[in-house]
């Protein structure tokens, strides 16, 4: 490998020299495994009104859909609980490392959903399974996050990371979903009308065995991040002993700053899970598409998340992440509303195509400096542990709102109206957070 192709990744304290293959590599890792990350989760997501009928079946369908939705929220609500786990093992052993097993971990555990048995096979048990699976998913995917949120943006020149950013974050969910979208066609080519519900979902949910296999294959070249590699070696010239890094992060010194990132968080990842994530189910229920339709529907809305997120990450690194924060959640503050209700009453396929892509463009814009706002708010020694955990825990509250929201509807037609409140209410908290927050561009250490 040629080291005559090489850049600086330079920080406030620390200046690193990283060749260019490295910073590809690092890359097209985080992105994947993300993406992969996010697909696996967004099958359920896509077969949703199956897996109501068969799991947690009711008499009205609000009520089992917000079942399906409490089942995601159970696994985001373990992300923390990953974090912590794969955190520690990224910050004391290597990103490299913990992104291996993570990813697999969550690949393997999403293939085992296809093969449970239903509620009409063995009662009440199979949602008991179903449950538990889901909670041993969600640490994994915790763990993924530990680690595809740092090693890439560690690995890139500072003009670029508010692009690594978003690429990562919303480009990574945007080609997760895009995964998901084109799987979701396939199978229900294969398996039309009712035979999905016998065994398309299944096949959906097999899918997953392949990501592990994909990301296997992509991070067998991967190269250990390159500020986690000096400050390695800078502790062991020093023989100064590293610190527990889940003790650091909930210290006096570092807690505050996690409370104050959970307000943006927790308002970027609410906007990401009312718009990208619940367009399956509004295509579904309020705008009643075809599964072909709405496929192609959700692959544009994918390919327009990944636009904005590369965008308004790009954005970040030229006027700073606070003033980004602001104006993307002033904007969607004012437009979401009237997105959703447009939505409901569109009844073109090319109109509702237009909603669902401006929906999807502001829910994954309003989020995309997180994750590097996040990494420039912990040194390199708790970078993932405390970036693990203020993305997960935010994600967490942001995964439960579909929840609230089929809840809260009572029937379906009012879902629509009640999102416009769930969004109003959500980009407030996410305005008042980018108000109290300071200003993070270049505070790489």
């Amino acid at each position: 490998m040629s080291m005559s192709t090489s850049t600086s990744t330079s920080t406030r304290t620390q200046s690193v020299s990283v060749n260019r293959r490295q910073i590809v590599t690092a890359s097209v890792a985080s992105v994947l495994g993300w993406s992969l990350d996010l697909f696996d989760l967004f099958v359920l997501l896509y077969v949703a009104p199956e897996v109501g009928k068969l799991f947690f079946p009711a008499s009205i369908p609000t009520l089992s859909l917000a079942a399906v939705y409490a089942s995601f929220a159970v696994t985001l609500l373990m992300r923390p609980v990953g974090s912590a786990i794969f955190g520690s093992i990224a910050d004391r052993n290597g990103r490299k490392r913990a992104m291996t097993i993570a990813v697999t971990g969550v690949g393997i555990s999403t293939a085992l959903f296809g093969a449970l048995p239903t509620i009409s096979q063995i009662g009440v048990t199979a949602a008991i399974l179903f449950i538990i699976l889901r909670l041993i998913q969600g640490v994994f995917v915790g763990g993924v996050v530990a680690s595809t949120h740092t090693i890439g943006t560690e690995s890139v020149p500072p003009k670029y990371r508010g692009f690594m950013s978003g690429l990562i974050g919303g480009g990574g969910a945007g080609l997760g979903a895009l995964l998901a979208s084109i799987v979701y066609f396939a199978v229900s080519a294969v398996f039309p009308g009712p035979e999905f519900s016998v065994w398309g979902w299944r096949f959906m949910f097999f899918a997953g065995i392949l990501s592990s296999i994909l990301g296997l294959f992509v991070f067998k070249s991967l190269e250990e991040s390159p500020l986690w590699v000096q400050l390695k070696q800078s502790q062991k010239e020093e023989a100064k002993p590293q610190k527990a890094p889940l003790r650091l992060v909930f210290s006096r010194q570092y807690l505050p700053v996690m409370l104050v990132n959970l307000m943006i968080v927790t308002g970027g990842g609410t906007a990401y899970y009312l718009t990208s994530g619940y367009l399956p189910t509004f295509l579904k229920v309020i705008n009643k598409l075809p599964a072909g339709t709405s496929s192609m529907i959700l692959m544009g809305a994918s390919v327009a998340a990944i636009i904005a997120s590369m965008l308004v990450g790009s954005l970040s690194d030229f006027i700073g992440r606070k003033k980004t924060f602001l104006i993307m959640g002033g904007i969607s503050l004012v437009v979401l509303p009237f997105l959703y209700l447009g939505m409901a009453s569109a009844t073109t396929v090319p109109s509702i195509t237009a909603y669902a892509l401006a929906l999807s463009f502001l829910g994954n814009a309003a989020y995309a400096p997180i994750l590097i706002f996040l990494n420039e708010r912990f040194p390199t020694a708790i970078r993932s542990t405390g970036t693990g955990l203020s993305w997960n825990m935010g994600f967490a509250v942001g995964g439960m709102m579909p929840t609230f929201v089929s809840l809260a509807s009572g029937a379906t037609q009012n879902i629509p109206l009640t999102l416009t409140y769930f969004a109003a209410g959500v980009f407030v908290l996410y305005l008042i957070g980018s108000l109290i927050i300071p200003e993070t561009k270049g505070e790489f250490n």
